[in-house]
């Protein structure tokens, strides 16, 4: 099925200036005119931010949308996925948040303006442990692009993750995925964008 619908969610302390939501959604917006792209602003509560997307997606078709997410995004697309039944596409994903963000709660600042600032609160741990789909099939067609040279997680934990999903597993590379441009035609296969 094309998609005509499609959703990026970016990862922690990022927003929808990160390079690869830019990217992404100049992509779209170049070549798939006629898709729909959102990229929002997600808030540090992963409770919140999943009733923010619910929200945000509730008129979309099931049957012809697909979300991208990119580190703790991976993980929210996880979910999503498992909600919708779409395809869903994971950039160096998170794989056990509540474990790996522990260490961050207190005041954060985002990657993109540094005079922001926000709160992760300890409750927003167990928020993280809710969501969670380890362990359940894939919902829809599921594509990993994992970085072995990702300095913030363990490439072979993602890949572990998601062992029905088709892989690319790149040598070298960083969390970041600064060459993510390389990948954006094997991301757009994979998902037919109308």
């Amino acid at each position: 099925m094309t998609t005509t619908h499609l959703l990026y969610l970016h990862g922690f302390r990022s927003s929808p200036l990160s390079a690869k939501a830019r990217q992404m959604a100049a992509h779209v917006a170049a070549h798939h005119p006629a898709v729909t792209f959102w990229c929002p602003q997600l808030p540090p509560s992963p409770k919140a931010a999943m009733a923010l997307i619910a929200q945000g997606i509730a008129s979309w078709p099931r049957a012809a949308m697909a979300v991208v997410g990119s580190s703790l995004g991976g993980f929210y697309a996880s979910w999503v996925a498992q909600q919708a039944g779409c395809p869903s596409v994971m950039l160096n994903p998170a794989v056990d948040p509540a474990r790996d963000l522990a260490r961050y709660i207190g005041e954060q600042t985002t990657w993109q303006n540094p005079a922001e600032r926000f709160y992760f609160l300890p409750e927003y741990i167990t928020e993280l442990e809710a969501l969670d789909m380890r362990g359940r099939p894939p919902a829809g067609p599921e594509l990993a692009i994992i970085a072995k040279g990702d300095e913030v997680l363990d490439w072979r934990e993602m890949a572990g993750r998601y062992p029905k999903a088709r892989q690319i597993v790149q040598e070298g590379g960083d969390h970041a995925l600064g060459n993510f441009t390389d990948y954006l035609p094997q991301v757009v296969e994979f998902l037919d964008l109308a």
